[in-house]
C-alpha cells in the first residue's frame, strides 16, 4: 500500500482488498463494489494459502449490469443485488490446464475461510449420475454451504444436461427471495448462500465438453501459472529461513531444469504439486534441526521427495543437476543399519534375495512414508 502511494479509501488498491466492517451488528466483508455476509463457520485452525498478485486478481470484482438488478462477481461466486440485499447464487468457473487443480480448488477454500463458510470439495468421476448429483445439491441448498466440483468435465455428457436443469432449479429460487422451494419433486428449506463452483481441465482424455445450456449459467475464469518462486520464497520464511529469497530461486530452478532434461515419464511432477511437497519436508527438516546449514536442509528435501520416483537413468542427469546449483553442499549418508538388518532378515525367512535394488528401493520407501501421506511404488 505504501509502495502504490495508497492514500484514500477511494483508491482502487484499498477497495480491492477484503474487507471487514461491522453495521447494524452485523458482519459484512467488503470487495469492490461486492459485499457479502460473514458466515461464522468454524473451520478450524488450517493453514493459510500464499497470497500472490495471481490471488488478489482472483479475489477481486467484476461488475455487470444486467436488466434491473446486477450480478457481482466475488472471486469464484456471484453476488444478486436486488433492491439493499445481496444474494449468493450459483457462481461456476472453468479455468485452463495451464494452473494446478489442486491449487484452484485451494483457492476456493481459502476464501471460504476468509468468509466463514464451509466449503466441500468433491472429485468428480465418469460414474456420477443425476441421482447422485441431485442429493449433494439438496444438501447444499438446504445447508447454504459451498461445493467445489473438482474436474466438473469428466462427468457424462447425458449428467451434464440434467445438472444443469437442476443447478437452474436452485438459481431461480434464489433470484425469487423464497424460503422453501421444489426440487425434483421434494419441498427443500433455502439458504441463499449455498454456491457452486467447478475446476476444469480441457483437453484430456475423457472429458466433456459442457452443453451450451449448462455452459449458458457459468462465468469463466481462466488461472494463468503460478509464481512458484514467490510461493516457495513466502512459505520458507513462514518455516524459518532466513536465505528464502536465493533457496527458492534454487528450487524452482532444478524443478524447471529436471522436467526439461529428464526423460518423460507419466508419474513425473514437476509443478505446484512437487514444489509444496519439498517445502513441506524443508519445513518439517527446519525445524528438526534449526542450526543446520540451509542449503543442505534444502538440498535434502528435494533429493527426499525427487528420487525416488526416478528411473536408474535419470538419477545421474538430476543428481548433476542440483550440484551444479548447490555446488558447495554435501549430504551426509544415513545411516539405516538396524533397519537394513530386519529387512534382510525378513527376505530370508521370506525366501527372497536381498539384493542392494531391492533394499534400495524398501529404504526410499521408508523415507517417503515421513514426508508424504500416501505412498505408491510401482
Amino acid at each position: 500500500m505504501i509502495d502504490q502511494n495508497v492514500s484514500t479509501i477511494d483508491d482502487f488498491e484499498w477497495s480491492a482488498q477484503l474487507r471487514y466492517y461491522m453495521e447494524d451488528d452485523q458482519l459484512l466483508v467488503h470487495m469492490i463494489n461486492a459485499s457479502l455476509v460473514y458466515g461464522y463457520e468454524y473451520l478450524g485452525n488450517s493453514p493459510r494459502l500464499v497470497i500472490t498478485p495471481l490471488t488478489d486478481r482472483c479475489y477481486r470484482v467484476k461488475k455487470k449490469k444486467k436488466k434491473n438488478y446486477c450480478v457481482y462477481v466475488f472471486f469464484r461466486a456471484h453476488a444478486l443485488h436486488g433492491a439493499c440485499t445481496y444474494l449468493f447464487i450459483f457462481g461456476l468457473f472453468f479455468f485452463s490446464n495451464d494452473a494446478n487443480q489442486r491449487a484452484k480448488c485451494f483457492l476456493l477454500k481459502d476464501l471460504a475461510k476468509a468468509l466463514a463458510r464451509q466449503c466441500i470439495v468433491f472429485n468428480c468421476s465418469d460414474s456420477l449420475d443425476c441421482l447422485a448429483m441431485g442429493k449433494f445439491f439438496k444438501g447444499l441448498a438446504s445447508s447454504g454451504a459451498w461445493s467445489c466440483f473438482d474436474e466438473f468435465n469428466r462427468i457424462n455428457l447425458e449428467v451434464l444436461s440434467v445438472v444443469a436443469q437442476q443447478i437452474l432449479t436452485i438459481q431461480l429460487a434464489i433470484r425469487q427471495n423464497v424460503e422453501t422451494f421444489f426440487f425434483e419433486g421434494v419441498q427443500l428449506p433455502l439458504v441463499s448462500s449455498c454456491a457452486v463452483f467447478i475446476t476444469m481441465n480441457p483437453g484430456y482424455a475423457g472429458r466433456s465438453e459442457l452443453p451450451d445450456n449448462l455452459r449458458a449459467l457459468f462465468r469463466p475464469v481462466a488461472m494463468m501459472v503460478p509464481d512458484y518462486a514467490l510461493i516457495a520464497e513466502i512459505m520458507l520464511y513462514s518455516c524459518g529461513y532466513l536465505e528464502a529469497r536465493s533457496l527458492s530461486k534454487k528450487l524452482v530452478f532444478s524443478l524447471r531444469l529436471a522436467s526439461e532434461q529428464l526423460s518423460s515419464q507419466c508419474h513425473y511432477d514437476f509443478g505446484m504439486r512437487n514444489v509444496k511437497s519439498v517445502l513441506t519436508a524443508a519445513g518439517n527438516l527446519k525445524r528438526q534441526f534449526p542450526n543446520e546449514n540451509e542449503d543442505v536442509l534444502l538440498l535434502k528435501a528435494i533429493n527426499d521427495c525427487n528420487l525416488s520416483k526416478f528411473t536408474s537413468e535419470d538419477v545421474p542427469l538430476f543428481e548433476s543437476i542440483t550440484k551444479d546449483l548447490f555446488p558447495q553442499v554435501h549430504l551426509a549418508t544415513v545411516s539405516h543399519e538396524h533397519l537394513t538388518e530386519a529387512m534382510v532378515q525378513c527376505c530370508r525367512q521370506l525366501n527372497l534375495q536381498p539384493t542392494d535394488t531391492f533394499l534400495k528401493r524398501c529404504i526410499q520407501i521408508y523415507e517417503n512414508m515421513k514426508i508424504f501421506r500416501y505412498v505408491s511404488h510401482h
